[in-house]
């Protein structure tokens, strides 16, 4: 076959990779792993945006800022440690990455929800890290 006729063909092989998958219908395991990760991505973006947030709130503030830096890594490493526990009955199966990311997400939200609560801290709330913006 010319080399212009597989040229004009390649669109053809990447069709299916272009198509968004359809997680809401997901039956089979690939998709439902590939659904899984992407929701995981999707919180550690968040995650992310905040933890930013929050440091540069603590721009002014170098121990704090070292601190939460400490935290945050230990809390990633716990979080690590947790869910491959918790994936453990499934280690090696087909599951596996459905279960492990179904953790890493939930324990992602609600750190999520916890770096929310350090951005909404009042002026005088002596228990809370984070300054007002």
């Amino acid at each position: 076959m010319p080399p212009h006729y597989l040229l004009a063909l390649t669109p053809l092989f990447f069709a299916s990779f272009a198509q968004a998958i359809d997680c809401d219908n997901a039956t089979d395991q690939s998709t439902m792993n590939q659904c899984a990760a992407q929701q995981y991505k999707a919180a550690d973006k968040e995650l992310n945006t905040l933890y930013q947030q929050i440091t540069t709130r603590l721009k002014d503030d170098p121990e704090a800022k070292k601190l939460l830096v400490g935290a945050q890594r230990s809390w990633i490493a716990f979080r690590d440690a947790e869910c491959t526990f918790s994936a453990s009955g499934v280690a090696g199966g087909s599951v596996y990455p459905l279960i492990y990311s179904n953790c890493t997400t939930e324990l992602t939200k609600r750190r999520v929800e916890a770096f929310k609560t350090y951005l909404k801290c009042q002026e005088g709330d002596l228990s809370c890290p984070v300054p007002e913006a």
